[in-house]
């Protein structure tokens, strides 16, 4: 009993920053576990073996807690696209080929984050954090695409047309492929890089 009690106790024995992060690591957990639709503080709690409340302490609510996981979910994002560019070398279509590859590995193998990234009723989207992160991650397209140099314009600018007609024509690729919306035979994202992603880009061209 005793021996229960003093594990119980240790489990729950956290600095402030510590339990900040390990409620953030149960949250991704149960994320990756149950998906955005079951996703819950309590639960979120449990794991992390503390109190149902703890997490209202760091968090305030469910919604700034997916907000903090979707901020966690864009940095990774742009790490992703940002590291693929800087491999693929000078050639901008290479690089613009190597940024939808890996912006579709990402949604495959991320798939409950990709999934709360776009989910804007259950995110609070003035959050500076979460702000940061989106820019830094669309930044890395519009950058290749625009220019370097552009200036940081509102997204329905008619400027703006070539870097958002590629960003939705692999978004849209990647959330129809994994909806099953494009049949049981194109059902994994990879296909889109393998096959159909050359072509369908420069039929934008964007990439030349």
């Amino acid at each position: 009993m005793d021996q229960n009690f003093n594990s119980v106790k240790i489990k729950r024995d956290y600095h402030h920053g510590d339990l900040k992060q390990a409620l953030i690591d149960s949250a991704l957990a149960v994320l990756a576990d149950k998906g955005v639709e079951a996703f819950s503080l309590r639960e979120t709690a449990r794991r992390a073996g503390v109190s149902p409340a703890a997490p209202k302490h760091h968090f305030t609510d469910t919604k700034g807690l997916l907000t903090t996981l979707a901020a966690i979910a864009f940095a990774r994002l742009a790490d992703e696209l940002e590291s693929a560019d800087q491999a693929a070398g000078q050639g901008r279509r290479d690089r613009l080929m190597a940024q939808a590859a890996a912006y579709i590995d990402f949604a495959t193998a991320q798939r409950a984050l990709f999934d709360l990234m776009w989910r804007a009723p259950l995110l609070d989207l003035d959050d500076e954090g979460l702000l940061k992160e989106k820019a830094r991650a669309f930044d890395c397209p519009d950058r290749l695409i625009r220019g370097a140099d552009a200036p940081r314009i509102p997204h329905d600018d008619p400027a703006m047309a070539p870097t958002i007609a590629s960003w939705s024509l692999v978004h849209g690729y990647v959330r129809l492929s994994l909806d099953g919306g494009l049949g049981h035979h194109l059902n994994t994202p990879a296909t889109l890089s393998e096959t159909l992603l050359p072509s369908m880009l420069d039929m934008l061209g964007t990439a030349n």
